[in-house]
């Protein structure tokens, strides 16, 4: 039971938030410095994530599969392949160096 209270609590606190952001008043959008960071935010956000799970294990630095992988990824990425192709490569990337190291 304590679960589903903490689970309908998290769903209520992100309902809460996402509503937070819809009534936030437009002049406040339109302060200049936050029309130049807000759209920094996704980059800075999806880059902490994938550092943290790709080169972190157990909060201890790692050069694993993960790594060999995310360097695939964006050596994909800056060679404009498709993102189907992005994921695929790194996927195979990351389980042949699995398969071979194990």
């Amino acid at each position: 039971m304590t679960l589903w209270i903490a689970v309908l609590a998290a769903g209520l606190l992100a309902y809460l938030i996402k509503l937070g952001g819809y009534l936030v008043p437009e002049r406040v959008l339109e302060v200049p410095w936050i029309e130049r960071v807000v759209p920094l935010l996704t980059v800075a956000l999806l880059s902490s994530l994938v550092i943290t799970q790709g080169f972190l294990s157990d909060g201890i630095p790692t050069l694993d599969a993960r790594a060999v992988g995310i360097v695939v990824a964006v050596v994909a990425l800056l060679l404009r392949a498709p993102f189907l192709v992005v994921v695929a490569s790194a996927a195979v990337a990351a389980a042949l160096v699995r398969a071979l190291v194990g």
